[in-house]
């Protein structure tokens, strides 16, 4: 029985995709991560897996050609995602050559490979959000995580093997399971616990004319949805190349706020503060997930709206914590 690997199998998106993989019944799989003295361990505890490796261990076992097993795929999931990261030579070899090298052993043994690229590869979103292949070389991250990621996308498309894996360009992904990501916990987290502390929610103020305070737009997609557009790919060797995961419905920070706010019965308390000056310049206003190109090959499951999925994780997770 062929077996799955899942880098960042302890993080946000992998634990959640681990959860899914246990419920339609698969237990053969292996769980890459880096758990650190990081809380990741507890996304793990309520998961049925066969092992769990280090992620230096496992890269150094892939250089090395140890793994002989039967392995159906790759989802490597497993990065550095903060987009406040200034060490980029850290980036590079985590997110750039880590990737490469499970990418070329992938298809040199014929193992079907997925992997994390960024909606953060689409920089300021002046040249759209299009997941065509023929965009890649024209994008301009803000940041050196974005970039990271770009880089990847651009030598898999320069190598022409980018239609021999799979790219994922993930957009605002909230739900459960993201307590240990810090900073980059998601706004709807954020929100909810500066709720319970004082009853009202911070957003930054807008430097854009375009953009009222709080009216900045995102294009906010929930876990779940992320997951099942993940594993559309996993049995579908025939579809390859990079695809958005997010809705297509950018929403506003105001929005998410007032969800937070209905998920709890209560009445929008909103202030607005001062964006630190590290995410001037780097910040993106506007983001639009297109989805044409996933529905063409068949993905037509609908995602659930910004309300949906927020009283979900507000009342079925966080309010049972």
């Amino acid at each position: 029985m062929k077996y799955l690997i899942v880098t960042g199998g302890a993080g946000f998106i992998g634990s959640n995709l681990v959860k899914r993989l246990n419920e339609l019944g698969e237990e053969k799989i292996l769980i890459v991560d880096n758990l650190n003295c990081s809380e990741k361990w507890k996304n793990i505890v309520d998961l049925a897996f066969e092992d769990y490796l280090h992620k230096d261990k496992f890269i150094e076992a892939i250089k090395k050609r140890k793994f002989n097993e039967n392995i159906k795929a790759i989802i490597h999931l497993g990065a550095r995602s903060s987009t406040t990261e200034k060490d980029v030579d850290f980036l590079m070899e985590n997110n750039y050559e880590y990737t490469k090298t499970l990418a070329i052993w992938s298809i040199e043994q014929n193992v079907r490979f997925i992997y994390a690229s960024s909606a953060a590869t689409y920089g300021d979103g002046s040249l759209g959000f299009s997941d065509e292949h023929s965009i890649i070389p024209k994008l301009r991250p803000l940041n050196a995580y974005g970039y990271s990621k770009q880089i990847f996308d651009l030598w898999a498309f320069k190598k022409g093997i980018i239609n021999k894996i799979v790219g994922l360009k993930y957009f605002n992904v909230y739900g459960p399971r993201e307590e240990h990501k810090g900073s980059m916990r998601s706004m709807v987290l954020k929100a909810y616990e500066q709720i319970k502390k004082s009853k009202k929610i911070k957003l930054f103020k807008s430097y854009h004319p375009k953009y009222r305070d709080g009216e900045q737009l995102r294009d906010f997609i929930y876990v779940k949805d992320a997951v099942d557009m993940t594993l559309f790919f996993l049995d579908k060797p025939e579809i390859n190349g990079i695809f958005n995961v997010g809705t297509g419905n950018p929403r506003s920070w105001n929005d998410l706020a007032r969800a937070v706010f209905s998920a709890l019965g209560m009445e929008p308390n909103i202030e607005y503060i001062d964006m630190p000056e590290i995410l001037i310049g780097k910040y993106q206003y506007y983001t639009k997930a297109e989805m044409d190109k996933i529905k063409s090959f068949g993905y037509h499951c609908q995602t659930t709206s910004l309300e949906e999925g927020v009283r979900d994780y507000v009342l079925n997770y966080l309010e049972k914590q």
